[in-house]
């Protein structure tokens, strides 16, 4: 992290135009590592239909909550 902000203050008058490409592909190569780890894995490969399910009953959950809790605003709002 250092040496990060080092090379940012030493490089900070210089326009580096690559730079948005590298981050792009070294983010697209991370995500393709993890899910290379992630498909090398039984365990987690095995209980993928539990964690499915798992994210879909907390998505709706949360999108729920917020509804309510939105509309509940709006209503103490208004008054």
């Amino acid at each position: 992290m250092l040496a990060g902000i080092l090379a940012g203050r030493l490089l900070r008058k210089h326009e580096l135009k690559f730079i948005p490409l590298l981050i792009t592909v070294l983010i697209w190569v991370l995500l393709f590592l993890l899910g290379v780890e992630v498909g090398s894995d039984r365990h987690i490969i095995g209980s993928l239909s539990g964690l499915g399910t798992e994210a879909l009953l907390l998505s709706l959950a949360g999108s729920a909550g917020s509804t309510l809790l939105a509309a509940w605003l709006w209503h103490r709002i208004r008054k």
